[in-house]
């Protein structure tokens, strides 16, 4: 592991008590340059988990809260004319920024979020038939309560399919939680926190992460992955090639995180519940609804080469 890596897992785990790793998840995801999704319940530290990710990382940041009123303009921006330029002038959103903190992302109405998913899958936006760029690296770190509780409206699949990690934070173990209750406040910490790498390094990190090699062999297993979920009556339908490129690209930032230069079915195995949580979709046929974790389920049905 190198230097900027353990700077950045360090300064986030002064901050987030108790959770390495879902830290090491959510990194993985950002080197993967892939966006991510915390879903739990309110209080467990969701915002202030993601805006440490933000400062750790030294990029710009804007946070949207979404809510039932919120409409595309809010999030992409909007052109006004200039009555002295005599023409209208693009004022830019907060969608244009290193990384964007879309908190509550599900309490906003299907219109409003799907202002994210050219953003999310192109890295631009489309407005008044102009395409304009977004800053690079984007990151989108959308957070999202559960969907039975009141005034949220669920995730469609092809918004879904645009995060490449659904993480779930959880409740803290004992330790950390008493580590909270006799610490100062997380969001007064977040004050005293530096930047762990500069941009460059940052997009340094990425390029590293794609020239991670990967076997013939873990190809053949990435593979069967993907076709066991797309011929067992266990799943509602299988995953996607994008969701297999998704698989790879993690395991790939996993294995680098660690240190290795090629990939493992160790390192496939690690992100495999965090990259297909929120694509896999039990079915009513079969024992699927005797299954609660289809990952752990598709992990031990299908071995290794």
């Amino acid at each position: 592991m190198n230097e900027p890596i353990e700077n950045i897992l360090k300064q986030v785990s002064q901050i987030i008590l108790g959770k390495d790793e879902i830290i090491k998840l959510a990194l993985t995801a950002l080197l993967a340059k892939g966006h991510i999704l915390l879903e739990d319940v309110p209080g467990v530290g969701k915002t202030t988990f993601a805006l440490t990710l933000a400062k750790v990382l030294g990029l710009d940041y804007q946070r949207v809260q979404f809510t039932s009123d919120m409409l595309p303009a809010d999030i992409l921006g909007v052109s006004i004319f200039n009555q002295n330029a005599h023409k209208f002038e693009f004022h830019p959103g907060p969608i244009f920024s290193n990384i964007v903190l879309a908190d509550e992302v599900n309490r906003a109405t299907p219109k409003a979020q799907s202002a994210l998913l050219e953003a999310m899958e192109e890295g631009q936006v489309t407005l008044d038939g102009e395409t304009r760029a977004l800053p690079d690296p984007f990151f989108v770190i959308a957070t999202q309560n559960p969907t039975d509780q009141i005034g949220t409206f669920p995730l469609p699949e092809s918004q879904l399919e645009r995060f490449l990690m659904c993480l779930y934070m959880g409740y803290p173990d004992s330790n950390a939680e008493r580590a909270l209750l006799k610490g100062e406040d997380r969001r007064h910490l977040l004050k005293s926190v530096e930047p762990a790498v500069t941009h460059d390094e940052l997009l340094q990190l990425q390029a590293q992460v794609g020239q991670i090699h990967a076997s013939d062999a873990l190809l053949d297993y990435v593979q069967n992955l993907i076709h066991f979920t797309r011929n067992q009556p266990e799943f509602l339908f299988g995953l996607s090639p994008r969701s297999g490129l998704a698989l790879l690209r993690a395991a790939k930032s996993w294995a680098f995180i660690h240190g290795r230069k090629e990939v493992l079915p160790e390192d496939v195995q690690s992100v495999l519940p965090a990259v297909t949580r929120h694509r896999l979709f039990a079915s009513s046929a079969g024992h699927a609804s005797n299954i609660e974790n289809l990952p752990q389920f598709l992990l031990s049905e299908v071995a290794v080469p």
